[in-house]
């Protein structure tokens, strides 16, 4: 990906004044009256003075100390043992959602027995430990585990208070949510692999997410019986996430129905092995043949980026543009195509990585070398919704209609105008994918056509999977076909590629994002019938970084 073209304004903004250490901010008319209730004289008793005389008392901006945090803590913690919740909220700087949710820990959770032990302070956090018991009727079982809180100063009176977010209660809790203890209502599932071994979390620790999704969508159409179990029950802003409601506590077993995956366990399991080499990571593997996918593997477990991630694909997203260009006759791969060391377009100017140019270079030669100007220089000869029709039509992206077996995102696409319109034909703009779009993306070359993926078979539960309105054109598929096999052969993803060949081919991409200091590395890649994706956040170049585990799990196959 390109240096991205950063964007300076300027005006005759005021700036707020320093005064005393405490900032000054005129407005209107108001000016003398802030700056003589913060900059004048100060009283005996460490207040300010007015300018009606009166005195102010001043407020602490400082962080808060070590001991005021373990103090604070304290206070915290032995209001919630002793199931005062709303003094423990009194604390907290969001008192009406610590007391529901604390009130709701004994109420509705039906923990008691509560022993919170605070740990060793590290600044403002403080760690703590939780013992209790989960009682619900007659069954009662031991729970354990840990959290933290961190103290923060309130900017209104300066007292030191915990920050409040759900995750104090308990780690797996997303702000929004609850805990609550009795019938499941969602009988257990037992996934199989597609050889009929039994997926677990234990085994395959990036499916936890995956199983939790399983259990929500089949549970009830498996033909299991619910037992009683403390849950995560999402609120909406989680379940707009994605996050599917997560089991914590099993006090009486319920039994579980079979839900039979496409995964393949020996790629699942070396795409778990890749995943836990390189922090931050994700990958997916499909069948291009079918759309089966085979493999999916996060190197963080709270959130399955794999399937959900919402990210800039930077340069991998060329693959559709490409499509777009050779379809319109504004590209083909063997001709001459401009790689200007810059391009400008709707006021902004896009660079090459390193302001590299090609002079008299194929499209070819600009694909796999991954040219940002070659792609943008065409911006000009596009609609605003040209590339969001090739991604809907000929890969069926960005139409919230795929159904996988589990949630999951597929893609968007939106339609923009001058600028970011040309920013999304090298993946950046307002275009998000994640690993499970771009192995489609990718898999669609090889195949020819789009499948959409699919992680359980539709047969399962006779939903209807997702369709694209049309296919490439054999010439346009031939040409992308063979920038593919050019790159994976010659280009940027030789290197993660090689030996490989000679039926493949891979695109990779480095996409950069705000407040970080390397970009996201993406690499998209088939062999065979085969195809993968993958992505290394705050990684850097993506065939150094996800190439290499996309590029392993394509050996594993034929």
């Amino acid at each position: 990906m390109g240096k991205r073209r950063r964007v300076e304004e300027r005006g005759n903004k005021r700036r707020p004044a320093v005064v005393g250490g405490m900032i000054a901010v005129v407005v209107g008319g108001a000016g003398l009256g802030v700056y003589a209730l913060y900059g004048g004289a100060a009283a005996d008793d460490g207040s300010a003075a007015a300018a009606n005389g009166k005195q102010v008392p001043r407020v602490r901006a400082d962080a808060p100390s070590a001991t005021e945090a373990k103090a604070l803590a304290a206070r915290f913690l032995t209001a919630w043992q002793k199931g005062e919740a709303a003094r423990a909220a009194a604390v907290t700087d969001d008192s009406a959602a610590a007391t529901a949710l604390l009130t709701g820990y004994t109420k509705d959770a039906h923990i008691t027995d509560v022993t919170l032990t605070a740990g060793k302070a590290a600044g403002v956090r403080v760690p703590f430990s939780v013992k209790a018991t989960v009682k619900y009727k007659d069954i009662g079982k031991p729970l354990a585990y840990d959290s933290a809180l961190t103290v923060v100063r309130n900017p209104k009176n300066g007292k030191a208070q915990v920050d409040w977010h759900a995750s104090v209660v308990h780690p797996d809790l997303q702000d929004g949510d609850t805990l609550v203890t009795g019938d499941s209502g969602t009988p257990p599932v037992k996934a199989v692999d597609r050889d009929g071994g039994e997926l677990t979390a234990a085994k395959y620790p990036s499916l936890g997410t995956v199983l939790d999704g399983l259990r929500e969508k089949y549970g009830k159409k498996a033909g299991g019986k619910a037992g009683v179990e403390l849950q995560v029950v999402r609120g909406k802003a989680s379940k707009a996430k994605k996050a599917s409601d997560k089991t914590l506590l099993e006090l009486s077993e319920g039994t579980p129905g079979t839900v039979r995956t496409t995964l393949n366990p020996a790629l699942q399991a070396a795409a778990e092995r890749q995943v836990a080499k390189t922090a931050r990571s994700s990958v997916v593997v499909l069948r291009p043949s079918t759309g089966e996918i085979l493999a999916v593997a996060n190197a963080s477990r709270g959130f399955n980026t794999a399937f959900n991630g919402s990210l800039a694909p930077g340069s991998t997203m060329k693959v559709i543009t490409s499509s777009l260009l050779i379809d319109k006759g504004l590209a083909s791969a063997g001709k001459t195509h401009p790689c200007p060391k810059t391009f400008t377009y709707g006021g902004w100017k896009f660079h090459n990585d390193d302001d590299f140019e090609i002079k008299g270079g194929s499209f070819k030669a600009s694909f796999a070398r991954s040219c940002n100007t070659a792609f943008i220089s065409q911006a000009p000869e596009l609609s605003d919704d040209s590339l969001t029709k090739q991604a809907q039509q000929v890969f069926g992206l960005s139409m919230n209609n795929w159904a996988i077996g589990v949630p999951s995102f597929d893609g968007s696409v939106p339609v923009q105008s001058k600028a970011q319109m040309a920013a999304s034909l090298i993946g950046q703009g307002g275009v998000r994918m994640n690993p499970l779009n771009m192995a489609s993306v990718a898999a669609t070359v090889k195949s020819g056509a789009f499948h959409q993926p699919y992680l359980v078979a539709p047969s399962v539960d006779g939903r209807t999977l997702a369709s694209a309105s049309r296919t490439l054109s054999p010439s346009t598929l031939s040409q992308l076909r063979e920038l593919m096999n050019y790159t994976a052969a010659a280009g940027t993803a030789a290197e993660a590629m090689s030996g490989l060949g000679p039926d493949y081919g891979a695109k990779t991409g480095s996409a950069e994002v705000d407040n970080q200091d390397k970009p996201n590395g993406w690499f998209t890649a088939y062999r065979g019938d085969l195809a993968a994706a993958g992505v290394v956040q705050a990684g850097g170049h993506g065939g150094d970084t996800a190439g290499p585990i996309v590029a392993s799990l394509l050996r594993m196959g034929g």
